[in-house]
């Protein structure tokens, strides 16, 4: 073989090797017979599946931020790469991928560790019922499994194949049928042998885009090793204890007041037991937050800059994309922060019957 004809086949050979996950993921995506309810039926029944892999997410909610908030909005309102090995739920690692390093969050036996790189500080907490979104709840298999709840296979219908993470995954949509949800339509596409989701795209009532999204740009389904779901620190990493996992879980245990069972005319769940109320289930639900002056003031002036707010009886309020925001109260009051998928009014409602049915329970 000639010197110029062995070159060719090293270049050939790299093109194939260097070019095939790019090829792959560029075929057209062949369809399923799977009809919508048996996809999600698949679906639903994917929650014991392990996987690892690459997602990355996109978020127009531009929420309101301040402080103890800031976190949410860059989860919701910016765009994200996580790195995820989840053996099952109680044993996963989700890294955060920024350009300025990698912070982890890791739960295994109960306990969560969220590891800062670049700081060198890990922080461990017990895994409490209320808490604030993080990096674990954007995966595609999260979102879905919180956003189908009670939804059976006569409220989807199927959408054509598209080629996720190299898969031909078949797709479903789940319109916004219930009148008090804010959220137009969620679709999905699974992978449709395991029936893991691989993408999620949430998109608000009258939306022509997609407000939110999450999907893997990667992903093996099957059980990543013990020793990547464990928190990998160095001898330099100055290692803490909290007793709270953030101001939601804060609030919950030690706010003296006590949630009512209903708002906006949804039922509270039974995780919610303290001072933070949630409320609903599926596409329509409700997070109620009680804060002091010293929370409530800073985050009022952030929802009042928001473009699109207004005041309403009782406090202020502000939609952006299909989630909607409430505070309580007015300045030097404290009040309650509501947020969720509801529409204006049910959002109004809610704060409203918050601020007269809440009920002072004395020191905790």
């Amino acid at each position: 073989m000639t010197s110029v004809r062995r070159w060719c086949v090293v270049a050939l050979v790299t093109v194939v090797v260097v070019g095939s996950p790019v090829l792959l993921r560029a075929l057209p995506a062949g369809d399923s017979d799977l009809t919508a309810p048996e996809l999600l039926a698949l679906v639903s029944e994917s929650g014991d599946r392990s996987f690892s892999g690459y997602v990355e997410t996109a978020g127009a909610l531009q929420i309101p931020s301040a402080d103890r908030f800031d976190g949410v909005g860059a989860l919701l309102g910016e765009r994200n790469r996580l790195r995820v090995w989840w053996r099952d739920r109680e044993a996963w690692r989700v890294a955060v991928m920024r350009t300025a390093g990698e912070v982890d969050l890791v739960h295994t036996a109960g306990l969560t560790t969220e590891y800062d790189y670049e700081d060198a500080e890990a922080t461990t907490t017990r895994d409490p019922d209320i808490r604030l979104p993080r990096s674990a709840d954007l995966l595609p298999p999260e979102v879905a499994r919180r956003l189908l709840t009670g939804v059976t296979g006569a409220d989807v219908t199927r959408l054509p194949a598209r080629r996720v993470a190299g898969i031909a995954a078949p797709g479903l949509r789940l319109e916004g049928a219930r009148e008090r949800s804010s959220i137009g339509r969620v679709d999905l596409w699974a992978d449709p042998e395991s029936g893991l989701p691989l993408r999620v795209e949430v998109s608000a009532r009258g939306s022509s885009a997609p407000d939110f999204s999450t999907g893997f740009v990667e992903i093996t389904v099957a059980t990543p090793a013990a020793a990547d779901v464990e928190p990998r620190l160095t001898a330099d990493v100055e290692r803490s204890f909290d007793e709270v996992l953030d101001i939601a879980d804060a609030v919950n245990q030690y706010a003296p007041i006590q949630a009512p069972d209903r708002a906006g005319g949804l039922a509270r769940t039974s995780a919610a037991r303290g001072a933070v109320g949630v409320y609903g289930d599926g596409l329509t639900q409700v997070i109620a937050i009680p804060l002091r002056d010293r929370e409530a003031d800073p985050l009022r002036e952030q929802v009042r800059a928001t473009p699109g707010a207004e005041r309403v009886p009782g406090g202020d309020s502000v939609a952006i994309g299909p989630l909607g925001v409430f505070l309580g109260g007015d300045d030097g009051e404290g009040g309650w922060l509501v947020a969720g998928t509801v529409t204006g009014p049910v959002l109004v409602r809610a704060g409203q019957d918050l601020l007269r049915d809440a009920v002072f329970v004395g020191e905790r």
